[in-house]
């Protein structure tokens, strides 16, 4: 795509402060791609360059660089498998996700929910602050160009085309307004109305006042009306915890012995708000829950030590689902259990993907169950995704040499046709120090002089098929 170039005497021969800011606008916005959803189907979160990185102990200056610039997108409706070896980054960047560790860069856009029904209190900042943000912004672009690049997105993902618009104050009062009027649900019976006034608006603000149409359509294309996960405040963020559950690797620690099953499942909804207090109505919701999970409205009463491996997990799967949530992260949700009591799990969550239209991130390290649940599957490797694509595809033409070597080692029964099995040499690298370009060159048996020195872009090679490699397999 092309980029605008600012000629450095011409912008310094700039005397309107408008003027000025409208090329900076225009240079900035030249290196941002538009965002384009080729297969229509809805983003319910969004992943852009996720870094999470944690300190070594007792040295300020190393740090174990868990996941290392992630850029992801997740659909309504999906199951998204995540593999990899152990150490890889998988239950790090799920937990980085649902905000349960905070990340060290990057952003998380989530669209299950409409901005006004949080209003988030960095926005309403940003909101107020416009002219000020308009003119640091100037100032960064000659002074530090990646922390301009970093407020110019803030501002364009708010404002959109209005970002061009003279009239900040027009803007300020008709945003401040939009959000501040109350907070409404999706399914407000006010809320398209809201939204319709509010957008009818900003285009009687933009012919008014805004010249530059050409960049003006371009900065609408960049306008997201996600919420940005990484910039709530705790408060904020436990609003949208209903929304978003996680289901932990391991049933034996993660259900808290001194609780019955009642009391476990039953903590989510209350904390809610879903019921004024423990009476008869919360006990039908538990109940009617543990059903639907498998369980035995009897067991409401018992202790997780008197559960059997795969009975803890059905457990953990309710007290996700208590709470009617949009997305879950599965983190090893099946690997605690054995093979018979696997398939009863996974066909479980299969039926209630279907039946509440769940949206599950998938994270284990058995590639047979991966294929059987996923839509589309991510292959991880060392803080990276290398890989991505439906799940189809990664299993018939891998185009990645590590994914090719993950699928090979899959266990066959079909003796007339054994596997040619590839065998990774050499370690793993440290996720400390990673050797730089490919990180995967160290064990690549196609490993180049350019894959020792260039990191490979994540690319889409093939329609809906991605990937990290100069020499995709092909």
């Amino acid at each position: 795509m092309a980029q605008a170039v600012i000629n450095k005497n011409k912008t310094a021969s700039v005397s309107s402060g408008a003027e000025n800011f409208s090329a900076v606008v225009s240079d900035l916005a030249g290196s941002v791609p538009v965002p384009v959803n080729e297969n229509n189907k809805k983003t319910l979160i969004s992943i852009r360059n996720l870094k999470q990185y944690f300190p070594v102990k007792g040295n300020k200056n190393m740090f174990v660089k868990a996941n290392d610039g992630i850029d992801l997108d997740i659909f309504e409706g999906e199951t998204l498998g995540l593999v990899g070896e152990s150490g890889c980054g998988k239950s790090t960047l799920g937990r980085t996700l649902l905000q349960l560790y905070a990340p060290t860069e990057g952003r998380t856009f989530y669209y299950g929910k409409p901005l006004t029904a949080i209003s988030p209190k960095n926005l309403t900042d940003i909101i107020k602050e416009l002219p000020a943000e308009k003119q640091e912004l100037i100032k960064l672009f000659s002074t530090d160009r990646k922390a301009a690049q970093e407020l110019f997105l803030d501002l364009v993902r708010v404002f959109g085309g209005l970002l061009l618009s003279p009239n900040e104050d027009e803007v300020t009062a008709a945003y401040l307004e939009y959000y501040s009027e109350g907070k409404t649900s999706e399914d407000s019976p006010d809320s398209g109305s809201r939204a319709e006034t509010f957008e009818a608006r900003r285009r009687s603000i933009a012919d008014s006042s805004v010249t530059d149409k050409d960049n003006f359509k371009r900065l609408e294309k960049l306008r997201d009306e996600g919420i940005d996960l990484t910039r709530l405040t705790y408060n904020e963020m436990r609003r949208l915890r209903r929304d978003m559950q996680i289901i932990f690797q391991d049933p034996y620690s993660s259900l808290n012995p001194r609780m019955t099953v009642g009391q476990i499942i039953g903590e989510g909804p209350l904390a809610h708000e879903f019921f004024t207090g423990e009476g008869e109505a919360l006990q039908d919701h538990v109940m009617k829950i543990m059903e639907e999970c498998g369980l035995a409205p009897y067991m409401i009463h018992r202790y997780p030590h008197q559960f059997s491996g795969g009975q803890r997990q059905r457990i953990g799967i309710a007290r996700s689902l208590a709470v009617n949530p949009k997305f879950i992260v599965c983190d090893e949700a099946v690997s605690a259990l054995d093979v018979s009591i696997q398939s009863q799990i996974l066909n479980l969550l299969s039926e209630l993907k279907e039946k509440s239209n769940l949206t599950y991130l998938f994270i284990s390290h058995d590639l047979s169950v991966i294929k059987y649940i996923s839509d589309r599957i991510g292959v991880m490797y060392l803080g990276n995704i290398v890989e991505i694509a439906r799940s189809e595809d990664i299993f018939k033409k891998p185009l990645h040499p590590y994914t090719e070597a993950l699928l090979s080692a899959i266990p066959t029964t079909n003796i007339d046709k054994p596997k040619n099995q590839i065998i990774l040499e050499g370690d793993i690298p440290s996720p400390i120090n990673p050797p730089k370009g490919c990180k995967f060159h160290t064990r690549c048996r196609y490993v180049s002089s350019e894959c020792k020195e260039t990191e490979p872009l994540f690319r889409e090679v093939e329609p809906g098929h991605f990937a990290a490699c100069h020499h995709c397999l092909t």
